[in-house]
């Protein structure tokens, strides 16, 4: 094999992301931007664009090249980015064009539908569009592996090694050690503080969160703050766009979701600039992913130095003068009643995921008809949580995954909370992180993440990086202690 085969193969690569990468602009202007009547066109551009990249993926040039690469003299990380198109290329080359096209229109389709019947609580009129979304995707599964669960073979698309048995495994492990804890709590007698009463203007909020950002450390010049129904991030190592939203009685959420989305942000523009347009400059899928928006979110930004840190942009932009020690409680109380996953705690936040997780898999393996969701939904609401919506907004409605045909998304929420607590420990054995956070000093924090995680890209599968990053294999141990720990001296358990 001559270097010009290798060269050819990675400029074919590149094309590849760059038309993905256009699609997810189109994709965040539809949410953010896009006049409300441009569906229809918007649907077909996205579509031309996942089609044209549907075809440079099964391209018959690009399987020579794989398998004149096969058994090239390849440096590791040449052999990584091989692995990854090739792994890519396999699953792709068994969906039909028309099937991709048609998925993409859907989702694209979907989006206002789902708007609507979330803001009109009317289930029925998003449940076609539902039904037209689980079908497409048992369709996708089928073609890649007709032998094969279909929910498995859709998880692979957001976690691709660490396999859907670990997913099953630490979800049940949670479900099983977390409610313990839970109740615990809700049996115990401390109240914890609420100095947030009344309403707080969207643009006060807004000026703490950008607030918080700057200190935080994200990169204006690569990034950009704007609202959306449901909070996201979006983009490269150049261009990495957080989403969030505001609600006039709780700034919290706000502040926690764009601290989550900021972790996003940061894992994107983390990546290494020179690799742009290879798996080299692209992240190592979901759980990796969420271990960062969790990590930021909760280890940093629920932390009682943090808000030791920012309760006096607390006090100038909301008018809440109250002790750190007050504001940490209400960053971190348990709510036995919360509905909302976003708006969720630590510990209860599992079990929406474990809500999602057993409806999706039902709905994809035909266990589950659509019809069907809302009162499964509430039912498993009542079982995991010991509450019950009274909407199908604050219900089934409420979360934007499988209006973009999203299944398999969900257990990754989970992983990445795991993960994100293992590489916690990690970077405290090398800093003294509480004192780092009550100060301000957000740089050696993200720097440790650029070393340990972002630089690597696609380099390593998932459990590979994670034994890189902390030296042991991925464990759901380091979440369950520090969990057990910090809710205890929360509630004197």
């Amino acid at each position: 094999m001559s270097s010009d085969t290798y060269d050819a193969f990675l400029a074919h690569v590149q094309q590849l992301t760059y038309l993905g990468d256009a699609a997810g602009v189109l994709d965040w202007d539809q949410q953010v931007m896009m006049p409300d009547a441009g569906t229809p066109a918007r649907a077909k551009q996205k579509s031309a664009l996942s089609t044209l990249r549907h075809e440079l993926l099964t391209d018959d040039d690009l399987a020579a090249w794989l398998d004149d690469l096969e058994a090239a003299d390849l440096s590791g990380e040449q052999e990584a980015v091989v692995r990854e198109i090739r792994r890519q290329h396999e699953r792709a080359a068994r969906v039909p064009e028309e099937l991709v096209q048609q998925i993409s229109e859907a989702t694209s389709n979907a989006l206002p539908v789902w708007e609507q019947a979330k803001a009109e609580d009317d289930f029925a009129a998003f449940e076609g569009a539902l039904e037209e979304l689980v079908e497409l995707k048992r369709e996708y599964a089928d073609a890649i592996d007709p032998d094969r669960d279909p929910y498995e073979v859709l998880f692979e698309e957001y976690e691709p090694y660490l396999g859907i048995d670990t997913a099953e495994a630490v979800l049940e492990r949670l479900g099983e050690e977390l409610p313990p804890l839970i109740e615990a709590v809700g049996d115990s007698d401390t109240e914890m503080a609420d100095p947030f009463q009344g309403t707080y203007p969207e643009a006060d909020q807004e000026a703490l969160v950008r607030e918080t950002l700057d200190a935080l450390g994200y990169d204006w010049d690569r990034g950009r703050l704007d609202t959306s129904s449901h909070p996201f991030t979006s983009g490269t190592q150049f261009d990495a766009r957080i989403t969030t939203r505001f609600q006039p009685e709780t700034p919290l959420d706000a502040l926690t979701s764009t601290i989550h989305e900021f972790g996003h942000a940061t894992y994107a523009l983390g990546l290494p600039d020179e690799a742009y347009g290879t798996p080299l400059g692209e992240d190592r899928d979901l759980t990796v992913h969420e271990s960062q928006s969790r990590l930021w979110e909760n280890h940093v930004g629920r932390s009682r130095p943090f808000w030791d840190f920012l309760a006096p942009a607390v006090e100038e932009h909301l008018g809440v003068d109250a002790p750190a020690g007050d504001l940490y409680q209400a960053a971190n109380e348990v709510y036995d009643d919360n509905l909302v996953r976003v708006e969720a705690d630590e510990l209860t936040y599992h079990m929406h995921i474990l809500v999602r997780f057993e409806i999706e898999r039902d709905l994809i393996r035909g266990d589950l008809a659509v019809s069907e969701v809302p009162q499964v939904w509430n039912d498993k609401y009542e079982e995991y949580l010991g509450i019950r919506p009274d909407t199908d907004a604050e219900g089934c409605l409420q979360d934007i995954h499988w209006c973009h045909g999203m299944f398999g998304y969900f257990p990754t929420y989970t992983l990445g909370s795991v993960l994100a607590a293992q590489l916690d420990a990690a970077l405290r054995s090398d800093m003294a992180l509480d004192d780092r956070i009550r100060g301000g000093e957000f740089d050696p924090l993200r720097e440790w993440l650029g070393d340990a995680v972002h630089q690597h890209g696609c380099r390593y599968t998932t459990p590979e990086l994670v034994q890189e990053a902390t030296g042991e294999a991925f464990t759901a141990d380091y979440f369950l202690e520090y969990v057990s720990e910090k809710y205890g001296d929360l509630y004197d358990l």
